[in-house]
Order: C-alpha cells, then structure tokens, then sequence
C-alpha cells in the first residue's frame, strides 16, 4: 500500500466517522394542548380520541405531555398527564394504559376555563420539549386559535420554535366566523405567520382521519 492510498483510507475513515456522529435520535416528542374555554370543554371526547390515536402511534422511547389551556396556561399545574416511554415494549404498553386512564380521570371533572392563553401554553409545551430534547418536537393544539387574554396579562412574547412542529387540530368555527369568514381565516393566517416567524413548522389538521401524516416519524 502506498503511502498516498493509506492517507485516503484514513480520510475516508474519518468521513464515515463524522457521518455517524452527525446522525440525528429518531425519536419523537408530543405535547398535546387542549383548549377548555366555552363549547371546547363540550368537545373533549374528540380530544381523548385524538390522544387514543397518538398512544397508538408512538414508540418506546418517545415522551407525551397532555396539557389544558386555561386562564393563565404559563405553569405546569396545567399539565394532566406526562411521560417518557420505557424502551421496553411491555412496559411502555402499560405506561400508556395508565396515561389514558389519568386523562379519562380528568375529563371527568373539568370545568371550562373563562379566558383563553393559547401563547402560555406554547410556552410552557416549548419548555417541557426542550428539556425533554427528542429527536423531533411536535405541539398540537386542539382549539379554535382565538386566544382570550385576562386583563393585565402579557403575551406579547417571541417564540422560539426551531425545529418545532405545530398543528392545530379541529379549528372549530366561531359564530362569527359564519358571518365574517374572513375572521376565521385572518386568525389560522395570524397563528401560521407567528409560527413560521419563529422557526417553526404550521400545519392545520381538521379531518382528523389525516393524523397519520402528522405522527410519521
């Protein structure tokens, strides 16, 4: 071997390396926020069914938060349920059964919220994923984006979504929304700007049989 085919070797030795170095976890993170003000809290069965099909789709090793938009969703008190899949299958099989046992519990005795802070959720769901760290971030918002703030709360706040997928799910018009279309689409339009300012990824899901898409890996 000369010595300018045992330099190559090694360069491309070195290649394959970093290529194997550089590669990226595959597994995923969820945080699922659901909106509990006005008709939505009359909607959560559809919630739960959107909650059932995650479970199903999810991996050992992927995490899933479960969070209510409230008042002031800013806190972890908001969270309902959250958990890290085992890497065993077994085990992750029964994390998933008493994760939708927690949920079903809470339904059961919520009660509608008066205000809407749709951007405290965000953040707390961008919190949660970043100290998580999975290999892909995904926030799905069941609600109709109007946000409803209580008087004297701020959230005029940027957003880091980088590398963030956000979908919003079931985006129940509003009565004035059949008045006006242009309210409804002037609010997804408003959410999708913010969303793509901030470096994240927008997608509207209203035909939930269209799940799938947003859960392949």
């Amino acid at each position: 071997m000369t010595i300018r085919q045992a330099a190559f070797g090694l360069a491309t030795a070195a290649l394959l390396l970093g290529g194997c170095g550089a590669s990226q976890p595959r597994d995923q993170g969820i945080y699922f926020l659901m909106d509990t003000s006005g008709t939505y809290a009359q909607q959560l069965d559809k919630a739960q069914h959107i909650i059932d099909v995650v479970l199903s789709r999810l991996q050992p090793g992927d995490t899933f938060a479960v969070a209510r938009i409230d008042t002031a969703s800013f806190t972890e008190k908001d969270i309902i349920a959250s958990i890290n899949f085992d890497d065993r299958p077994s085990v992750a099989n029964r994390q998933k059964r008493d994760f939708r046992e927690q949920v079903d519990n809470w339904v059961k005795t919520v009660h509608p919220s008066s205000h809407t802070d749709i951007t405290g959720g965000m953040l707390q769901a961008i919190e949660h994923l970043d100290e998580v760290k999975p290999g892909r971030k995904t926030i799905f918002i069941f609600s109709d984006l109007k946000e409803d703030l209580q008087k004297g709360y701020v959230r005029d706040i940027p957003l880091d979504l980088k590398n963030f997928d956000v979908v919003a799910l079931n985006v129940t018009k509003l009565t004035s929304d059949n008045i006006d279309p242009r309210e409804y689409m002037n609010r997804l339009e408003s959410w999708r700007q913010r969303v793509e300012r901030s470096g994240g990824h927008w997608r509207v899901i209203n035909d939930l049989d269209n799940l799938d898409g947003a859960l392949s890996s």
